[in-house]
């Protein structure tokens, strides 16, 4: 399907994969996991339902995963198209949130619900698979969690209440593809399935902190800049609570 077919290597996002980018489609190479075999649950299962990726091969052997799927349209809202208008981008975010959270969830085949996602935090904490090099300067410090058994320990025993939607898992500006400021892909969607609405939001949000501080990319931040904006554009009070709670959930994955 792809023999002769000329392509480039794609280095954004940390998510240990090998991704190639073709004219028309995008092969991802990586080892076989629970999170693979849950995305391609989801991109069958979302096919119709919302603007992403159309599954056109996919196999497990010996391992590893590949996943071939046709390329979304638009620029991630990272790209500096976008950047630059700040409200106008994090309006764009909160409209891809609520297209996620309209989706009928009925038959939804896939839970991340606090049950399962902590059971697999603490497979990869017994593991030793948590990357303490990639998590927010306070997390693992004198005032924050000893060690990543420590911070799981807190997160088991602090268990917010859930209302559960359909979830991206994994909302990060890389992501979220835009057309003309308008969500037209979503991307990634391992982690994709029900889940508090908050999983979404606290990471949308460290996402927008993230990409404005400068972590990613060097440049002035705009002065209509304001994280806080997403709530208003939600129309929506902020939960501090759960968003922090989510926040370091997501430390462990």
């Amino acid at each position: 399907m792809l023999k002769g077919k000329p392509y480039t290597t794609d280095k954004i996002g940390q998510s240990g994969s090998s991704i190639f980018l073709y004219a028309d489609a995008v092969l991802k190479i990586r080892p076989e996991t629970e999170e693979t075999r849950s995305e391609h649950i989801m991109l069958t299962w979302l096919d119709g339902k919302l603007p992403i990726p159309h599954c056109m091969y996919h196999a497990a052997e010996c391992g590893t995963d590949y996943l071939l799927m046709s390329r979304v349209q638009g620029k991630m809202a990272c790209d500096k198209t976008y950047m630059s208008d700040p409200v106008a981008l994090t309006d764009a975010l909160a409209t891809a949130l609520q297209l996620l959270w309209q989706v009928n969830t009925a038959d939804c085949p896939v839970s991340w619900a606090l049950d399962r996602k902590l059971a697999a935090a603490r497979q990869r904490v017994e593991r030793g698979e948590i990357d303490m090099e990639n998590t927010e300067p306070d997390t693992f410090s004198d005032n924050g969690f000893q060690d990543p058994m420590h911070l799981l320990t807190w997160l088991e025993e602090n268990q917010p209440p859930e209302d559960l939607v359909l979830s991206h898992g994994d909302f990060c500006l890389p992501n979220i593809f835009l057309t003309d400021g308008e969500p037209s892909g979503f991307i990634d969607l391992g982690r994709a399935g029900l889940a508090d609405p908050w999983q979404d939001i606290a990471l949308c949000y460290r996402s927008l902190v993230h990409n404005y501080s400068g972590k990613y990319a060097k440049g002035p931040v705009p002065a209509t800049f304001d994280p806080e904006r997403l709530f208003t554009a939600l129309h929506i009070e902020p939960d501090w609570k759960k968003l922090r709670y989510y926040i370091l959930l997501d430390e462990l994955f």
